[in-house]
């Protein structure tokens, strides 16, 4: 298993594609996002299987829509988090309509045709273990992959190096966030972290460093 990333230009989010074989899973396409999948897909003669949302915010989910189209896949995302593809902007409160309003596209974007929704079990297929991780969001979730050297966990927007996601925005819960980062502690040290947004760290280096963590 491969993991590489991109980054889609709205917010700097990081798209994480996991490649197995000539298989790929296409996780958080962002805005901007796409156009940077397909070259590689072409490029790699690589055969998308399936999109992974680690949760529902707009940011990290503009480009799912036009990927599932593009290549008949489906999208999947924790049933916490599905309403928030139907109401891209509303669920994300002020800070939606900001964003969707900066990217001159009031409504957001296009909802999925093709979605399925998860609990606590990975869908069928994908190459990751499902760790359920409220707090950012109701549905948010950290997706750990077998790699080569060891553990990987994408942890979208619930971990960051050297901080956390936002517990302020609608359907947040700061008590269950605190709950999911005390479990992700719980993981090996040496497993890699690959987040949401900016670069990546190591579960030991947030024990160590990360003052969300360290107050737990």
């Amino acid at each position: 298993m491969l993991i590489r990333t991109v980054v889609a230009p709205l917010l700097a989010t990081n798209c994480h594609l996991l490649v197995d074989g000539d298989r790929l899973w296409i996780v958080d396409p962002g805005a901007g996002a796409a156009p940077q999948v397909r070259a590689i897909v072409e490029g790699e003669g690589l055969r998308p299987a399936g999109i992974l949302l680690t949760h529902g915010h707009l940011d990290h989910t503009w480009d799912a829509a036009e990927l599932s189209a593009a290549y008949d896949i489906v999208v999947h995302v924790h049933a916490g988090d599905a309403y928030r593809l139907r109401e891209p902007v509303r669920s994300l409160g002020p800070v939606g309509v900001a964003v969707a309003t900066a990217a001159g596209v009031p409504d957001g974007p296009p909802v999925p045709a093709r979605v399925t929704t998860f609990d606590a079990v990975a869908p069928t297929g994908a190459p990751v273990t499902v760790l359920p991780s409220p707090g950012h969001t109701e549905g948010s979730t950290v997706y750990l992959v077998d790699v080569a050297d060891g553990v990987v966990a994408l942890t979208g927007d619930v971990l960051f190096a050297g901080s956390i996601g936002r517990t302020d925005f609608p359907g947040s819960d700061t008590a269950r966030m605190r709950e999911s980062l005390a479990r992700l502690t719980r993981l090996d040290p040496a497993t890699r972290v690959l987040p949401g947004h900016g670069p990546a760290t190591t579960i030991a280096a947030e024990i160590a460093g990360n003052p969300f963590l360290t107050a737990l």
